[in-house]
């Protein structure tokens, strides 16, 4: 038994192939997984059903093993089908468990920007959730381990 907060062997082989500017994508379960992010992505699936697993809970493990520099989400759109007036409540949980770990902000990209971003080749590592809440995509962007 491994005594770190993540046990999963395919998160575990995904993280440890990335470094400092490497991207973790935590995507919802409406994110197009295989087709918006590159062939060389290791791509691991926990979106079990809809609603399992939630992808706050996959980021809070996640903050405890990984530094992070920077947080990127899918800005919500403000007309049309899907449109939110304020920002979604997932953000506020998000800044809230970003927030001990350094990270004060979280970068809004619009959505096609944000779909351009989770094809960089930076993106190493894709966590599939059962996310059921729209526009909870979350890219992060991996820091520096300090020397102590």
């Amino acid at each position: 038994m491994l005594k770190t907060p993540i046990l999963h062997p395919d998160v575990l082989l995904g993280l440890g192939r990335l470094g400092h500017g490497s991207k973790v994508l935590l995507s919802d379960g409406n994110f197009p997984h295989a087709t918006a992010t590159p062939p060389t992505c290791h791509r691991v699936f926990l979106n079990y059903a809809p609603g399992l697993i939630n992808a706050t809970d996959i980021l809070g493990p996640l903050l405890d093993t990984l530094p992070v520099e920077r947080a990127e989400v899918m800005q919500p759109n403000r007309d049309g089908p899907y449109a939110m007036q304020d920002d979604p409540p997932i953000f506020a949980e998000y800044q809230a468990m970003l927030a001990p770990h350094g990270v004060d902000t979280l970068d809004p990209l619009e959505r096609f920007a944000f779909y351009d971003a989770a094809r960089e080749p930076d993106v190493g590592l894709l966590i599939a959730t059962g996310e059921q809440r729209i526009y909870a995509n979350l890219l992060l962007t991996i820091g520096v381990v300090k020397p102590d």
